[in-house]
C-alpha cells in the first residue's frame, strides 16, 4: 500500500492553493468613495487639481441654484469630462429649520414647508440642470443635512427610479450586502487628522467594506473644514494603495452595488 499513498500525498503537497476569495469591489480590498457638498470654489480651486494630479475620481454634490455653479459652469463640465461625478444635493438645499442647530435655515429653504411634490419638483429640475452640464442622465442624491422626510413622509422614495442612491450622514463601514442605497453611510469629516482618516481607510481594507467620506471645506472655503495638507495625505495614500483600494464616485460604486445585492452577493 505504501507506494500508492506517497503518490497520492505528494499530490496533496504541489497541488495550488485554492484561489482566495473575491471581494465584491472590483477584487481589491475595499472600496473608499470621496464625496464633496454644496458646489463650493474650493472644489475647483483645490480639490479637483488634487484628485487630476493623481488620477483620482469624486463625487461632487451640485446645489442647483448654487452662483458657484452659474458662474464656474464650464469647469464643473471639464471637471465632469475627466470622470468626476455631478451629483445631485437638491435645488435649493432645503433642511428641516425646525430641528436643533438650524438657525441658518431660511423660510424660504426650511424643508418642514416643503411639500413632497415640492421637493421632488426641485430634485428632478437639477438633474435636467446636471444633465445639461455633463450629458449624463445616471447619478446619485445626497441629502441635503441629511434630512430624509416631510411630515413624516419620505420624499425620496418617488425619487427612487431616478437616480442608483442617495448618500446620508450617518457613519458606517458596511459590506456589499448590508448598504442601504437609499441612505448610504459615510463619515463627515470636520477638523479632523490625516491619522483618523487613514485609520478609517485601514479598517475597511481590514473588514473588506465600503467607506464614503463626506468633505466641504477643504483648506477652507466653508464653516465644515478639513486642513489641505491633511486631504493631500488621505489622496497619496488612496493612490499608493490603489492596488487594493477601488476608488471610484458614488454612481459606480452604488451601481455594483446594486447588482451583487440583486444577485445575492453574501455579506462580508
Amino acid at each position: 500500500m505504501r507506494h500508492l499513498l506517497l503518490p497520492a500525498a505528494a499530490l496533496l503537497l504541489t497541488a495550488p492553493a485554492a484561489p482566495a476569495q473575491s471581494t465584491p469591489w472590483q477584487g481589491k480590498q475595499c472600496a473608499v468613495v470621496l464625496t464633496y457638498d454644496d458646489a463650493l470654489d474650493a472644489d475647483l480651486d483645490r480639490v479637483v487639481p488634487a484628485l487630476d494630479s493623481l488620477r483620482l475620481r469624486a463625487t461632487f454634490y451640485l446645489i442647483g441654484s448654487s452662483p458657484v455653479v452659474a458662474r464656474r459652469l464650464e469647469e464643473w463640465r471639464r471637471a465632469a469630462k475627466r470622470g468626476h461625478e455631478l451629483g445631485n444635493h437638491a435645488l435649493m438645499h432645503p433642511c428641516d429649520g425646525t430641528r436643533p442647530g438650524r438657525s441658518f435655515v431660511t423660510p424660504d429653504t426650511d424643508l418642514s414647508k416643503y411639500t413632497v411634490t415640492r421637493a421632488v419638483q426641485e430634485i428632478r429640475a437639477t438633474n435636467t440642470l446636471l444633465t445639461a452640464i455633463d450629458g449624463r442622465t445616471t447619478r446619485t442624491f445626497a441629502y441635503p443635512c441629511g434630512d430624509r422626510t416631510i411630515a413624516g413622509q419620505d420624499f425620496y422614495a418617488p425619487l427612487k427610479a431616478d437616480f442608483v442612491a442617495a448618500r446620508g450622514v450617518s457613519s458606517g463601514l458596511p459590506s456589499a450586502a448590508q448598504v442601504d442605497l437609499t441612505n448610504v453611510a459615510c463619515y463627515s469629516i470636520n477638523g479632523q487628522s490625516a491619522a483618523y482618516m487613514l485609520d478609517l481607510v485601514k479598517q475597511a481594507q481590514q473588514t473588506h467594506t465600503l467607506l464614503v467620506f463626506l468633505f466641504h471645506g477643504v483648506g477652507g472655503g466653508h464653516a465644515l473644514n478639513v486642513d489641505a495638507g491633511a486631504h493631500r495625505q488621505l489622496l497619496r495614500y488612496l493612490k499608493a494603495h490603489e492596488r487594493d483600494i477601488w476608488v471610484a464616485p458614488l454612481v459606480e460604486v452604488a451601481a455594483s452595488v446594486k447588482a451583487q445585492q440583486a444577485a445575492g452577493t453574501p455579506a462580508r
